[in-house]
């Protein structure tokens, strides 16, 4: 029955590898054996990871809290399995939005399995690529694809190209692309990683619609909006079915579709499943969770465009408060957060609270990210607005110069460029 359970988690059929491992369990407890013996162990560890994959958090962090602390008292803290329950237990936290628990966690098993098993070992490349993604939650967005470069080219070499952890790990450095604004390498990298999931993994596996996910993030910051709308919404429809209306990553297809519809301009669509989504990450990730801060600030720029500028001025203020405190000052999500509430506040006409809070974002993000990047232009962009609004001209003309560079950078097509060239006239 354990293989069994362990094999529908393979395959992706996480409800039935849900059911049949707390039947495991069960047994384990009716037949008395004890906590600490090593079936118990695995059964309660493979659960864990259901839980976490099935999107019920706060059951996974329990449960691997506590296979961690056992493996620790019975096989001691360099044993693989224990290295396993740690390696898992980062992740959890990671999901969880316990953003600096998983790093510190993250970093000590990877440390500990080059220590144990060797840099090459196939464990030791799983913390490698966990830790990538940590770091780029953590928005430390050089280091995540550097690591992540490392591993991808690491796998291919160990366990193969087509293998289901090194398909992953392209996935995952596609986005990490994306986020630092080398959206060519990211586009070519997702339509790449997309077909050889499906054909790996099958259409509906969780991996395969990960990597859907993040191609359509890519479309639309590339501006490729109608593949990103057509990709998104058939992701959220397969996760509806495959995880459940309530599982985080169905939540985050939500998030994800808003602004793909906000850059649509189907801003009633934008607004109603914003509306919706930020309801249910509140109700089933908490009110701090990074994907409930994301979906409260997409949230607040929808209301903008919708000409509810009250509401959106304090959903955007209460948005950059919170990632803030969650995720720290400087992180991209951040001054992303900083970037949308300076614009609400020009189309709130408090035009010297913009000015303050564009130049401090221009600044943050030539500094975090670089002049080139993606979303340092578009604060260039949105600062040269202000700037021409408040009566700036000559400042508004020079940034607006700045701006000619957009066409090398994401292509003269693009929309922030087209709207960019605009403004500029």
């Amino acid at each position: 029955m354990a293989n069994l359970a362990l094999s529908y988690w393979h395959h992706g059929k996480l409800e039935a590898a849900e059911n049949l491992g707390e039947q495991v369990l069960l047994l384990c407890k009716q037949q008395r054996i004890g906590e600490q013996h090593p079936h118990t162990l695995m059964s309660m560890a493979n659960l864990a990871v259901t839980y976490r994959d099935r999107g019920k958090l706060e059951a996974a962090e329990s449960l691997t809290e506590k296979v961690l602390l056992l493996h620790k008292q019975v096989n001691g803290e360099h044993h693989p399995y224990t290295l396993m329950a740690m390696a898992n237990l980062a992740m959890t936290y990671k999901n969880r939005g316990k953003l600096v628990a998983a790093e510190n966690l993250g970093e000590k098993v990877f440390r500990l399995r080059k220590q144990v098993v060797g840099e090459k070992h196939p464990d030791t490349l799983m913390s490698m690529a966990n830790l990538a993604m940590i770091y780029r939650d953590r928005g430390k967005l050089e280091v995540a694809e550097n690591i992540g470069e490392e591993v991808l080219l690491l796998r291919k070499q160990v366990i193969g190209e087509h293998h289901s952890d090194t398909l992953m790990s392209m996935a995952n450095l596609a986005i990490m692309y994306r986020d630092c604004g080398k959206l060519d390498a990211a586009e070519n990298l997702g339509e790449q990683v997309v077909p050889l999931c499906k054909k790996v993994n099958g259409e509906r596996h969780p991996r395969t619609l990960i990597s859907m996910a993040i191609l359509a993030k890519i479309y639309r910051t590339r501006g490729k909006l109608e593949a990103a709308e057509n990709l998104g919404v058939e992701v959220l429809l397969l996760r509806k079915q495959v995880n459940g209306e309530h599982h985080p990553s169905t939540l985050a297809s939500m998030v994800n579709l808003v602004m793909t519809y906000r850059n649509c301009g189907k801003l009633e669509a934008a607004k109603n499943i914003g509306e919706q989504a930020l309801l249910l990450c509140k109700q089933f990730n908490g009110e701090h969770h990074p994907s409930t801060l994301t979906a409260m600030a997409n949230l607040a720029m929808v209301y903008m465009d919708c000409g509810k500028l009250e509401v959106a001025e304090d959903l955007g203020e209460q948005a950059l408060l919170l990632r803030k405190e969650v995720i720290g000052e400087y992180h991209p999500s951040t001054l992303t957060s900083m970037a949308n509430l300076a614009m609400i506040y020009m189309a709130c006409r408090n035009l010297e609270a913009a000015e303050n809070l564009g130049e401090q974002v221009l600044l943050l993000h030539k500094q975090i990210v670089g002049e080139h990047h993606l979303d340092t232009l578009i604060s260039i962009a949105d600062l040269a607005i202000t700037y021409r609004s408040h009566g700036k001209l000559d400042a508004a003309e020079n940034l607006g110069e700045e701006l000619l560079f957009c066409k090398q950078v994401i292509g003269k097509h693009h929309p922030h460029t087209l709207i960019s060239m605009e403004n500029l006239a």
